[in-house]
């Protein structure tokens, strides 16, 4: 019987990786692609949200004027009706504003200025 003798392995020496190259294990945070006027918008439009939710204006903040509008109206013309539409349409804005707030900025400005989702 004849053993096989191992392969033998490249005769290429190996060189040590360079000192000022990055460790792959502690990759750093991903720099955001988003502007800081984007990111002010959350607060801006959270803030808006929560006080005066009820009139849309947070919708015409983030420039969603037909959804801004919509809220308007059912709002005024709630006090017609017991002001019953105004206070669902206050929900609506408190809860809104409550979501922007607790979104992350990166999250927010994806979701609600570059994705444009008018609704929650």
């Amino acid at each position: 019987m004849s053993e096989e003798s191992p392969t033998p392995e490249s005769s290429a020496p190996q060189t040590p990786p360079p000192a000022d190259a990055p460790d792959p294990a502690a990759a750093p945070e991903a720099p955001s692609e988003f502007t800081k006027e984007q990111k002010d918008k959350k607060l801006i439009s959270g803030i808006l949200g929560i006080v005066v939710g009820a009139f849309g204006v947070h919708k015409f903040y983030l420039g969603y004027t037909v959804e801004g509008v919509i809220m308007l109206v059912v709002s005024l013309a709630g006090f017609l009706l017991c002001g019953f539409p105004t206070m669902a349409v206050a929900i609506v804005g408190l809860i809104e504003g409550i979501l922007y707030l607790t979104k992350t900025d990166d999250e927010f400005v994806s979701t609600y200025v570059v994705g444009r989702k008018p609704w929650f």
